[in-house]
């Protein structure tokens, strides 16, 4: 195995958003079955050093692929193009309002004890990043857009907090 190898070509997968979860989970399962370090606690030490960097190694690879969005910033950053979370926080204002919006009712919900409203709200929610999911998809894999992939990965950035405040708020209201 090649440590410098990127997190696709471990898995032995097409750089793409756009996988198959179950491909990805079978490989690395077969994968973490031959670098485990239990099957080397029997090896010398720097055998079983080894095997735990690759364990390591297979471990960061699949929490970057597994999940949508630390994919697509993985994918950005192998061609080259950081998304500038940081130093780009420039939104249009149709998308701040929105935010502002679904915020304030999260706020009134939580505040209410309404957990059906914050459920709806978490539905709501996750079907709108699906799709921008899938138009990130379109953009990185078929279109090429870096830019706007990068805009759209800004986005989503904001609503993944947002539904871990939805998140967090519903499992305050079930204690």
């Amino acid at each position: 195995m090649d440590f410098s190898a990127d997190h696709f070509t471990l898995f032995s997968l097409p750089r793409a958003f756009r996988l198959d979860a179950a491909t990805l989970d079978r490989k690395y399962r077969e994968i973490q079955a031959q670098v485990h370090p239990d099957k080397f606690a029997h090896a010398g030490d720097a055998e079983r050093r080894l095997s735990l960097q690759w364990a390591t190694r297979v471990n960061e690879a699949y929490q970057a692929l597994k999940k949508p969005l630390p994919r697509a910033q993985y994918l950005l950053h192998l061609a080259g193009h950081d998304v500038g979370a940081e130093n780009n926080t420039a939104m249009p204002a149709d998308f701040l309002i929105e935010q502002m919006e679904w915020r304030e009712a999260v706020s009134e919900a939580r505040a209410a004890g309404e957990q059906h409203e914050l459920e709806h709200l978490h539905h709501r929610l996750k079907s709108g990043m699906s799709e921008r999911y899938d138009e990130i998809g379109e953009l990185l894999d078929d279109a090429g857009d870096l830019e706007q992939a990068a805009d759209r990965v800004r986005r989503l950035m904001f609503l993944e907090k947002l539904l871990f405040e939805i998140d967090d708020a519903i499992a305050a209201l079930e204690e």
